[in-house]
């Protein structure tokens, strides 16, 4: 087989798997958090399941920053082919990342304790809520760059033979309001469920704290990266309580 076709077909396999394990966590986490982690595949006795459902939330978190390190990268060389591994690294990213949230969401076991579920109008206004926080997240996803964010830069760069290209420093769409749309947007995801456990209360303590600290990690690397641009964009721009009232951004 002529090298450009396996180059293709390697990369059009990358891209399927990341592309159908990132839909299947985004659907299993959407509809796991709906019902508050009440139902799940995860079917581990007492008190067993208190250590597995720990262990599954905190590799979420731990690892997904990680990835980002020297020692991050190293470790997603190991699951691309080698003269490939830069050019797949954000889908190899993204398979990785895609398959943590779906073992803690599709394999976590509920405690069957309910401590709230809504009813009637308040039902309908915690499903519009839950869908507007999905909304927002999609939304801001975009804005920093859905072929990044998906997965999808990587596999279609080697289909394509060409370095990839990274969007540029997002300030547009929700990032001219707060520095950190994504992770304010998935935040709203975990605290507008209209059923809250206590599976989901801890979810959303957890991952809440680690919304809050990733992306400083975050703004480190865009300092580097960016320098001047991101101090100026940094002082208009609040982290993640948008103004009531700000200058217009120049830039």
């Amino acid at each position: 087989m002529p090298y450009g076709w396996k180059r293709i077909i390697i990369a059009f396999a990358y891209g399927i798997t990341c592309h159908i394990i990132f839909a299947l966590a985004v659907a299993t986490m959407i509809i796991s958090m709906f019902f508050g982690m009440s139902k799940s595949l995860g079917n581990i006795p007492l008190p067993a399941c208190y250590l597995t459902n720990a262990l599954l939330l905190l590799q979420f978190p731990l690892t997904h920053s990680l990835l980002l390190s020297q020692k991050g990268k190293i470790f997603l060389s190991w699951i691309a082919p080698r003269q490939h591994y830069k050019t797949l690294s954000t889908t190899t990213y993204a398979i990785v990342a895609s398959l943590q949230l779906l073992l803690l969401f599709s394999l976590w076991t509920p405690s069957g304790i309910v401590w709230w579920r809504a009813e009637g109008p308040i039902l309908s206004l915690f499903c519009c809520l839950y869908t507007l926080s999905w909304l927002l997240l999609i939304k801001s996803s975009i804005d920093a760059g859905a072929e990044v964010q998906s997965g999808a830069l990587g596999w279609m760069s080697m289909a394509q033979n060409k370095k990839p290209t990274f969007p540029d420093m997002p300030t547009k769409g929700l990032f001219r309001v707060i520095r950190q749309p994504i992770y304010v947007s998935f935040v709203l995801t975990l605290w507008t469920v209209p059923v809250w456990t206590p599976d989901q209360f801890s979810l959303a303590v957890i991952l809440t704290i680690y919304c809050l600290v990733a992306p400083r990690l975050k703004e480190r690397r865009f300092k580097k990266l960016y320098g001047e641009r991101f101090l100026r964009y940094q002082e208009i721009v609040p982290y993640a309580i948008p103004k009531l009232y700000r200058p217009k951004n120049n830039d």
